[in-house]
């Protein structure tokens, strides 16, 4: 049985793909911030797979170390990472950003990555195996108009999964990076800072890519035969063309 180490697993993309893993007999090691929603979902999907939690917030190096060093024996062998912990923060242009958001998604979006990379690789290395699958955004393929500093954190995801796998194609480690459009998440939540109805308009007039379907591509990456690695993979709703090209009805 494969084991997977999924940050951000307590709503959206995360949730989903645990889900889609514990359905498909996977291990899981699920990692969020709410403790109880943690709980409620080892609840859920214990009957399905084992299943354990870490509540800790990967922008706090010591917190992830800890929690990573705290795992039971039968789950210390980590075969698939799911760096999926993210945030957006405001959509201000660059000279009305807010310097605390902006810390905010340089912390979770790119140092979360790295202190939980940073963690389990030498995992990985001793085994001469592995799967790390980074979730960027097309906003890390291309900048739209006041994304500025959210787009410079998935720029980063991207050169990170890029010097990922060069610097681990010698220890047999696949990585890859899945970069979606626009999914109806709680994303426009967070970004609009708990505005419901604001967030709604983001998702209004056409039909938006749902945390499942990118929940579906991720497994369908991870379980390609080990000499297969889908190493860049960008995913619209068929509506969107591009991050600043979507057609509504």
């Amino acid at each position: 049985m494969k084991t997977a180490f999924i940050t951000g697993a307590t709503s959206g993309i995360g949730k989903a793909t645990a889900v889609m893993f514990a359905k498909n007999n996977i291990r899981l090691i699920l990692c969020g911030r709410r403790k109880e929603r943690l709980v409620a979902l080892e609840k859920e999907l214990s009957n399905l797979t084992q299943v354990t939690t870490l509540q800790f917030d990967v922008s706090k190096r010591d917190q992830v170390q800890n929690a990573i060093q705290s795992l039971p024996e039968n789950f210390q062998e980590i075969d698939i990472l799911i760096n999926n912990a993210g945030n957006a923060h405001g959509l201000s242009t660059i000279q009305d950003g807010d310097i605390d958001d902006w810390d905010a998604m340089l912390d979770i979006n790119v140092k979360g990555l790295l202190y939980v990379s940073k963690t389990i690789i030498p995992k990985m290395i001793a085994n001469n195996n592995g799967f790390i699958v980074n979730i960027g955004s097309i906003a890390g393929k291309e900048v739209y108009p006041n994304g500025n500093v959210y787009c410079a954190s998935k720029f980063a995801v991207n050169a990170l999964n890029k010097s990922m796998r060069l610097d681990l194609n010698e220890h047999n480690i696949r990585v890859s990076a899945i970069h979606p459009g626009l999914v109806e998440t709680e994303f426009s939540d967070v970004r609009f800072k708990g505005d419901i109805e604001r967030a709604k308009t983001v998702y209004q007039g056409f039909k938006a890519l749902q945390a499942e379907d990118i929940a579906d591509i991720i497994h369908f990456v991870v379980t390609r035969p080990y000499h297969v690695n889908i190493e860049d993979l960008v995913v619209y709703p068929t509506a969107q063309a591009s991050a600043t090209m979507l057609n509504k009805n």
